[in-house]
């Protein structure tokens, strides 16, 4: 069984419910003490935005997006975000929060080529 763990997503100004979704399994994987990494990509990067997460609140049973991410960086989870998905936007690293690092997609192939599962929201 593989000591890793990873959660991509897609979504945050399209779809809340997702990005928040998204960030529940994955705390839940670090909490299994999984090595856990989410890779945000199109809508997705807006997460580990400065300001954004702020935005969305699912409401119960699910606390809100900028809780459960804060959650996760302090437990030490991995969040990677698209450069090229940040720059389509206009975005660059300045722009992230911290605990959230510019990567490839090839940071997201080497993590799975090493057997780690992965969900996608």
């Amino acid at each position: 069984m593989a000591d890793t763990f990873c959660v991509t997503i897609t979504h945050c100004r399209t779809d809340g419910d997702k990005a928040t979704l998204g960030f529940v399994v994955a705390n839940a994987a670090l909490g299994s003490e999984k090595d856990t990494m989410i890779f945000l990509s199109t809508d997705g990067v807006y997460c580990a935005v400065k300001g954004e997460a702020e935005k969305i609140d699912e409401g119960a049973p699910f606390a809100p997006l900028k809780e459960l991410i804060n959650k996760f960086v302090a437990a030490g989870g991995k969040i990677y975000v698209c450069t090229p998905c940040l720059k389509k936007r206009g975005l660059s690293e300045t722009d992230l929060i911290e605990g959230a690092t510019p990567a490839g997609g090839a940071v997201l192939v080497e993590w799975l080529s090493n057997g780690s599962p992965c969900v996608a929201y």
